[in-house]
């Protein structure tokens, strides 16, 4: 729901600890690049998509009838898009849809379900708590479980290792407080960690948040929390992910965060930051690629596996086009056509499980094209009942 934007100074001390460490950052890309004899890259995109037809300029949100209209007119967009736009996988362009828990309606997951049963975008699970109180833990664990299983049972979304284990999510932290890190504000709860861990969080793809105090100095990396977890923000350190060593989990993924010099102003450059938000407010173009191909957020000794990881508000009406219409279908196709001319890279458009799983994959050592390996370690629910389903018709029909 809308919240007030603050001051430019405030939000400038916010940044004061990650924008301190961003040259060094930069300073060692510069070197790698310089130095890389890498492969062609392997371009794995992710849209985490804050999906919250409930949104509009008001506190109250839209009434559930018009959410249902919403998220209908999402499908056809969707099923629009998704049969124009195919990566080198032949894969469909298609988000992570990360609903949030406090709006829960059966009617619109169910045609959330649809719309992973149709190959357009998986369900993952959002969070906003604590944003006139702070949450307490028992409260976070209870909401988290209770959806999660839900989600699960009812809807047949999410996904597990094996049929008798429990569900495993990824997690997208409403107005990006995730484990307190907004210092109290739209979270409370500084144990949020562990809850997650617990409640069996796989990835968290809340970041980057460079709007909101709660951004931490760690940037463009896959990466695993460097502190205690029943700590406020576990992940503001931690160690890459890298190949041959198992990493805790929940593992942060964070999309790319850098600088573009395009704009200018009387002749001379102005910096803007780039951290990935489809949206009107930042022209889609080439350069952006650019920008999100150095950030090389990848797993350490498997830099031929780039993951940029994209996200949205879906239903902000004035982006919307921006994020599944007409406007970023044309820069697809310019992406598309550019991997084919130049042979420099290939495009694979990746849910959150499937970007964790090839992550695992990376990992334990393999190689090669990524998209072998969306099914690497976690597997659809969906596809497990279908499965079954189809065995049970099998077994009466001999």
């Amino acid at each position: 729901m809308p919240t007030k934007e603050p001051p430019f100074l405030t939000k400038l001390a916010w940044s004061l600890p990650w924008l301190a460490r961003y040259p060094l950052w930069r300073a060692k890309e510069t070197v790698r690049r310089i130095t890389d004899k890498s492969e062609k890259q392997n371009l794995i995109f992710i849209v985490a998509n804050h999906f919250e037809p409930a949104w509009n300029r008001t506190v109250e949100g839209h009434d559930l009838a018009t959410q249902i209209l919403r998220v209908k007119g999402w499908h056809k967009q969707a099923r629009a898009i998704g049969a124009a736009i195919r990566d080198y996988d032949d894969t469909p362009f298609r988000h992570t849809n990360f609903y949030p828990a406090e709006q829960y309606h059966k009617p619109l997951l169910d045609q959330l379900s649809e719309i992973q049963s149709d190959g357009l975008g998986e369900v993952e699970v959002h969070l906003h708590h604590g944003v006139d109180s702070p949450d307490a833990p028992e409260n976070t664990r209870r909401v988290l479980e209770e959806f999660r299983d839900t989600l699960a049972d009812e809807h047949k979304c999410l996904s597990r290792k094996t049929i008798s284990d429990k569900p495993m999510y990824s997690f997208v932290h409403g107005n990006w407080a995730l484990a307190n890190s907004a210092g109290g504000h739209c979270c409370g709860v500084n144990s949020e960690m562990q809850i997650l861990a617990d409640t069996g969080c796989y990835a968290d793809l809340t970041l980057p948040a460079i709007h909101s105090r709660a951004q931490v100095p760690r940037i463009n990396a896959i990466y695993e929390c460097g502190h205690s977890f029943d700590q406020a923000a576990p992940h503001r350190s931690g160690p890459d992910v890298r190949v041959g060593k198992r990493p805790k989990l929940p593992i942060l993924i964070t999309g790319p965060l850098t600088m573009n010099w395009q704009a200018h102003r009387s002749g001379l450059p102005i910096p803007r930051f780039d951290d990935g938000a489809l949206t009107a407010k930042y022209e889609f173009n080439l350069k952006r690629l650019d920008n999100w191909r150095e950030a090389n957020i990848g797993v350490r000794s498997r830099p031929e596996w780039v993951f940029i990881k994209l996200y949205c508000h879906g239903f902000f009406d004035y982006d919307q086009p921006f994020t599944i219409g007409e406007p970023i279908r044309r820069f697809w196709d310019k992406v598309l056509s550019l991997s084919d001319q130049t042979n420099r890279f290939t495009v694979h458009f990746a849910t959150a499980r499937e970007a964790y799983n090839m992550v695992m994959a990376a990992v334990d050592g393999h190689g090669g094209p990524p998209g072998l390996y969306r099914d690497y370690e976690l597997k659809q629910i969906m596809k497990e009942a279908k499965s079954l389903g189809s065995s049970l018709k099998l077994a009466q029909v001999s």
